[in-house]
């Protein structure tokens, strides 16, 4: 076997999933929750944060194809924009990780409460979502290979949720619940949507992935925009599939008020013990994902310690693959994220964590967005017009998503 063939990185189809995985999963399991406010109607908001998306991507495809960085999300606006850009990039994202990752403590809770009802409630939720990032802490205390373990054993089980959900809500699907549930926020469409599209954009999140793989793909000039383009794509498809199917079985207002839409949808439909099976799969990949992202957060201050941007005792220790102060500095501020979000309802404090945490993001995606028109100068003259192309509508709708939410 040559050299080559032992070489031979992730074909298109390959690298589609990679990045359609990376999106999948536990960003959705309270969304239909969410978007119970707006209703049913929410689907055009997932079509347009969809089209969004597909820009946002196509901007990361053609960084990752120019220059396969897998620290871009800081270098492309360092180099591209401004080196206070790389800074303000690098603070969002760090910031973004760690109140997401509250985020997804609530989410674990708010399946486990499917067998611990009692933790319902302002101040026992509080409290479970920071007995789980402790315990997802020690998990990463433990080592790398541990946290790699919960991720991976987990990443197929978060699946079961979405799929059993999907399909049994599409099979038993109502149209006159989904028809009622149409709109039912009290504002007119023009409004009500563009201001849902922040929480929508939550299960985005990790569309830059192929960007981080590029060095593993095989042709990055060809199959990037594939990847990218193509894992968002797919992961639409599945979002919207599964937002109709729960809003076609479950009314609206019965909808705001569930802490686990995946397992109701299922317990309805199917049974009791199929739903504490959904809530079970579901519990077990949240934390998995918090297992990871907690050490991604970690990374990222370490990261940013060591670049003069946060104190120095945040660096990981001289010699050593974990960052352990990081760890643990990582989850007192997610403790104190909890503690200072705490609201009435479970869906309203996940509401506040992930909407802070897309915005972050956006800003993210806007800086990359920007390098990329300035990157694109040294490029020939069709490959200049088709970067600015795909730069400006994703300039265009993190700033008026970004707006549309603070506006409403």
């Amino acid at each position: 076997m040559s050299d080559t063939a032992k070489q031979k990185g992730l074909g298109p189809l390959t690298a589609t999933f990679l990045v359609a995985g990376n999106m999948v999963g536990s960003g959705l399991f309270l969304l239909p929750a969410s978007l119970a406010s707006v209703g049913s109607a929410s689907l055009i908001g997932w079509g347009i944060a969809g089209a969004g998306a597909l820009a946002v991507a196509g901007v990361f495809a053609f960084l990752g194809a120019m220059r396969p960085d897998p620290n871009g999300l800081v270098r492309y606006p360092a180099e591209g924009v401004h080196r206070w850009a790389g800074f303000v990039a690098w603070l969002a994202y760090w910031l973004s990780c760690w109140v997401g990752n509250v985020a997804i403590a609530l989410a674990a809770v708010g399946y486990l409460a499917v067998f611990l009802p009692q933790l319902i409630g302002p101040w026992p939720t509080a409290m479970a979502a920071i007995g789980a990032i402790w315990l997802m802490t020690l998990a990463n205390l433990s080592g790398p290979r541990i946290v790699g373990w919960l991720a991976g054993s987990t990443l197929l089980v978060g699946l079961v949720p979405i799929v059993a959900a999907t399909g049994f809500g599409l099979l038993a699907f109502d149209a006159a619940t989904f028809a009622a549930s149409w709109n039912v926020s009290g504002q007119p469409l023009s409004q009500a949507i563009p201001a849902s599209l922040v929480t929508i954009f939550w299960a985005y999140l990790g569309l830059e992935s192929a960007t981080i793989a590029a060095k593993a793909v095989d042709n990055p000039q060809r199959n990037l925009p594939i990847a990218a383009l193509g894992g968002v794509a797919l992961a639409s498809v599945i979002y919207a599939a599964a937002t109709a199917a729960v809003m076609g079985v479950i009314p609206a207002a019965e909808l705001a008020k569930s802490t686990a839409p995946f397992a109701d949808v299922v317990q309805r439909l199917v049974g009791p013990v199929a739903g504490a099976i959904v809530a079970a799969c579901a519990l077990a990949k949240t934390l998995g994902t918090l297992a990871g992202w907690l050490l991604v957060a970690a990374e990222a201050g370490a990261s940013g310690a060591a670049s003069g941007y946060l104190p120095r005792i945040v660096a990981g220790e001289p010699g050593s693959r974990l960052p352990v102060r990081g760890v643990l500095a990582t989850a007192v501020l997610m403790s104190l994220t909890a503690l200072v979000t705490v609201s009435p309802t479970l869906t309203k404090q996940f509401n506040a964590l992930i909407n802070a945490a897309v915005l972050a993001n956006l800003l993210v995606y806007l800086l990359c967005a920007m390098a990329l028109v300035r990157f694109s100068k040294n490029l020939g003259g069709r490959a200049r017009a088709l970067a600015l192309a795909v730069a400006a509508p994703a300039i265009a709708f993190c700033a008026w998503a970004a707006w549309a939410f603070l506006a409403g």
